[in-house]
């Protein structure tokens, strides 16, 4: 069986956004789908924290990245912890119906939770669309722009994660990014002291020899 298939089918990449405890917080998605006129399906891992806080807010956001979206964008929202860090700090966002949306967007969608259903790993989640605007002229981006442009990597917790190891040389070196998994060839101690990884833009100190 080659899961790389269900890359062939069509997908977006976004930012969800929601609140909990009077703060803003939101990670990555690419299952989002519209399924009437005015109501969006969205899927989230239950291990992710706007899982829970979109369950306890009741609302929810989609910012629809484009493809010249500030590169930090994708490692801030997809490869850490709304529960450990804020991460809108720093990030310019413009308030909708209480949450924020990415000004960095080539557009928003807000919704009201109406329904979910629980799966094995993931919730989805049936939004009525209360506001959405249009903010710039881009081409948004696609899961497969994502992919073989931007050279990504998927979280552990998305949907569409498939693991992918590089096949190992004999007597070659390999180190693995511990947050993101992105896999450096080579012996990363070379690289100087602000080496960052390409995907999560975390340090070098967070690889390990694999």
């Amino acid at each position: 069986m080659n899961k790389n298939v269900l890359r062939n089918l069509s997908y977006g990449v976004y930012v969800v956004s929601t609140k909990c405890d009077n703060r803003p917080t939101g990670c990555i998605a690419n299952s989002v789908m519209q399924v009437t006129h005015d109501t969006i399906a969205l899927s989230i891992n239950h291990d992710n924290y706007t899982n829970k806080c979109i369950k306890e807010h009741k609302k929810f956001a989609i910012s629809i990245l484009g493809v010249d979206v500030n590169d930090n964008i994708i490692p801030i929202f997809g490869f850490q912890s709304g529960r450990d860090v804020d991460k809108f700090k720093g990030i310019e966002t413009s308030t909708i119906e209480g949450i924020e949306v990415l000004k960095d967007s080539t557009g928003y969608i807000i919704c009201e939770l109406q329904n979910q259903m629980e799966t094995e790993t993931h919730t989805i989640f049936l939004g009525k669309i209360i506001d959405c605007e249009v903010c710039k002229e881009e081409i948004p981006m696609t899961y497969r722009y994502y992919h073989q442009v931007k050279k990504g990597t998927s979280p552990k917790a998305a949907p569409t994660f498939i693991e992918n190891t590089p096949a190992k040389t004999e007597n070659s070196i390999r180190y693995k990014c511990t947050i993101c998994g992105y896999i450096y060839e080579g012996d990363i101690s070379k690289e100087p002291d602000d080496y960052v990884c390409p995907v999560c833009k975390k340090p070098k100190s967070v690889f390990a020899k694999i």
